[in-house]
C-alpha cells in the first residue's frame, strides 16, 4: 500500500517541481536577478538535486549538450557567414531600400521590421532571419531612440508565423509523428496563417504609431539630408573599428524628439536605444558602416549573392545537414573574400563576441533541457496536462490541442511536444472522431509564441545582436505572441480548417 502511494506521489512531485523550475527561471530572468546563462545552468542543477537525482546531473547535461551541439555549431558558423556577408556589403542594397521606405518614421520602421523578418523567414531558419533583420534595422532603432524590444518582438512573431513552412521544422515534425504528408497539413492552413501574418503587420502598425507618438515629431528632412551628405549606409555589424564612420549622438534624427529617452507603454525600462539602455556604451557615438569601408567586396557581389542563394536552397532541399552547410559556407566565403590569413583572423575576431554569447547560451540551455528530460519532469508535466482535460472536451480535441500548443511549445522543445505529446492528444481525439490532420494543424498554432521560448537557440541570436535583455523581451512579447496564436486558432476554426 505504501509503495503504491509512493508511486503516485513521485510523478506528482516531478510535475510540481517541473513547473516550479520553469516559473523560477522565468521570474529570476524577468526580474534580472540572474543572467540567462546563469539561470539556465544553476536553476536546473538545483532542482535536479531536489528531485533526488543529483548524482545523474552529469549524465543529463552531457545528453543535453550532445543533442544541442549541432545547433550550436550551426549558429556559430551561421553568425560568421552572415557577419562576413554584412561586412562585404551583400545586404547594403536591401538596407538602402528599407531606409528609402522608412524615411525615419517609427511607424514605417516597425512595419518594415515585420515585413523584412517575414520575407527572410522563407529560408526556414530563425537564426538567419534574426541576423539579417537585426543587422538591417538595429541602427535605425538606435538612432531614433526607438524601443529595441519592439524590434525583437515584432521580428520573433513574424518569424514564428512563417516557421510553420513545411521546411521550417514544426510541420515536418507533426507529419512525422502522426505519419501524415506535410503538404496535407500545411496547405489547408495557409488562409489561417495569412490571417495571423496580417495580424502581425497590423500589430506592427499599432506599435509603430505608439512609438511615433512617444518620440514626438521627428525632423525627417534634416535626417535625410544628413544621410545624403554623409552617404552612410546604416548596417549593424560586429565589425571592428576599420571602416566605421562616427556620428554625433542621435544625429539630427533626435532633433525635435519630445519623447526623449523614455520607455514606451509596453517597452521595459532600459530597453530603448537611449541612454541608460543595456547598450549604453554605444550611445555616446552612433556607429554606422562606411560605404567605403575596407571590408567591402563589390567585385565579388554576385559571387556572394549566388553563394547565399545556393546555401539557402541547399538548406530547404536538405542536401546536407544545416551545420555542415554553414561550416562549408563560412570557410568558403572567408577564403574567397579575404584570401590573406590576417584578414580572415580579423573578420573572425570581429564576430567572436556574438559567436561566444550565442553558443554559450545554447550550451547553457542544454543543461535546462537535459534536466527537464532526464529527470522525467517534462513527460509528467505533459501527461498531467493531458489528464486534466475533461472527457466532455473529447469532440473538441483539435481546439484543446491548439490552446495547449501555446504553453507546451513554450516550455518544451518542438521535438518533445510533437513526438511526445501530440501523438497522445491525437489518440484521444481519434476516439471522438477528430482526424489526425485536424490535430496536426492545430498543433502549429503555438509557433509565434514558441519562437520566443528560452529553449529556442535562435532567440538568443535575436536578443544578443539587438543588445536586449532576454527578460525585457519576454515581458514584452509573450502577450502579443499569445494573441497572435489565438488569432490563428480562431481563423482556423472559422474557416473549418481545424
Amino acid at each position: 500500500m505504501g509503495c503504491s502511494r509512493a508511486n503516485v506521489r513521485y510523478p506528482l512531485m516531478l510535475t510540481i517541481l517541473g513547473f516550479a523550475m520553469i516559473v523560477t527561471f522565468l521570474v529570476l530572468i524577468m526580474m534580472k536577478k540572474l543572467s540567462p546563462i546563469a539561470a539556465l545552468v544553476l536553476i536546473p542543477a538545483l532542482f535536479c538535486v531536489f528531485v533526488g537525482k543529483g548524482a545523474k546531473l552529469g549524465d543529463y547535461v552531457i545528453d543535453g549538450v550532445t543533442s544541442l551541439a549541432p545547433t550550436a555549431a550551426m549558429l556559430m558558423f551561421a553568425i560568421v557567414y552572415f557577419g562576413v556577408m554584412i561586412d562585404v556589403g551583400l545586404f547594403d542594397p536591401i538596407v538602402r531600400g528599407i531606409l528609402k521606405f522608412c524615411k525615419a518614421d517609427p511607424m514605417r520602421i516597425v512595419v518594415g521590421t515585420a515585413v523584412l523578418a517575414a520575407i527572410v523567414s522563407l529560408d526556414g531558419d530563425g537564426s538567419t532571419t534574426f541576423m539579417i533583420t537585426v543587422s538591417a534595422m538595429y541602427p535605425l532603432y538606435k538612432r531614433l531612440k526607438m524601443s529595441l524590444v519592439v524590434m525583437t518582438g515584432v521580428a520573433a512573431m513574424a518569424n514564428g508565423v512563417m516557421n510553420t513552412l513545411p521546411w521550417g521544422g514544426p510541420t515536418a515534425r507533426a507529419a512525422t509523428a502522426l505519419k501524415l504528408d506535410a503538404s496535407d497539413i500545411f496547405v489547408p492552413m495557409i488562409p489561417a496563417l495569412l490571417v495571423g501574418l496580417l495580424f502581425v503587420f497590423v500589430l506592427s502598425y499599432v506599435l509603430g504609431v505608439r512609438e511615433r507618438r512617444r518620440l514626438g515629431v521627428l525632423t525627417l528632412d534634416e535626417v535625410l539630408e544628413e544621410e545624403k551628405a554623409t552617404e552612410t549606409v546604416l548596417v549593424g555589424s560586429g565589425g571592428s573599428a576599420d571602416g566605421k564612420a562616427s556620428m554625433r549622438k542621435g544625429g539630427t534624427a533626435a532633433a525635435g524628439v519630445t519623447g526623449g529617452a523614455g520607455s514606451g507603454t509596453d517597452a521595459p525600462e532600459g530597453a530603448t536605444g537611449s541612454a541608460g539602455s543595456a547598450d549604453s556604451g554605444d550611445d555616446d557615438t552612433f556607429q554606422g558602416l562606411d560605404p567605403n569601408r575596407s571590408t567591402l567586396r563589390p567585385k565579388l557581389y554576385w559571387f556572394n549573392a549566388l553563394l547565399t542563394v545556393g546555401l539557402l536552397t541547399a538548406m530547404i532541399m536538405e542536401w546536407l545537414p544545416i551545420p555542415v552547410l554553414f561550416l562549408l559556407g563560412a570557410a568558403l566565403v572567408l577564403s574567397v573574400n579575404f584570401p590573406h590569413i590576417p584578414d580572415q583572423k580579423a573578420r573572425l575576431a570581429a564576430h567572436a563576441d556574438n559567436v561566444l554569447n550565442v553558443s554559450g547560451m545554447v550550451f547553457a540551455a542544454a543543461v535546462f533541457t537535459g534536466v527537464l528530460q532526464g529527470t522525467g519532469m517534462v513527460d509528467h508535466m505533459a501527461k498531467w496536462m493531458v489528464d486534466v482535460i475533461p472527457g466532455s472536451m473529447g469532440p473538441h480535441m483539435a481546439l484543446v490541442t491548439g490552446i495547449l500548443s501555446l504553453p507546451l511549445t513554450y516550455f518544451m522543445s518542438n521535438d518533445g511536444f510533437y513526438f511526445g505529446v501530440l501523438p497522445v492528444l491525437a489518440e484521444a481525439g481519434a476516439a471522438h472522431g477528430v482526424t489526425p490532420l485536424e490535430m496536426a494543424r492545430a498543433s502549429l498554432v503555438g509557433q509565434p509564441l514558441h519562437m520566443s521560448s528560452p529553449l529556442v537557440p535562435a532567440v538568443y541570436v535575436l536578443v544578443g545582436m539587438a543588445k536586449v535583455e532576454f527578460g525585457d523581451h519576454t515581458r514584452f512579447v509573450v502577450k502579443w505572441a499569445a494573441l497572435t496564436c489565438l488569432v490563428i486558432l480562431g481563423a482556423g476554426m472559422l474557416f473549418g480548417i481545424i
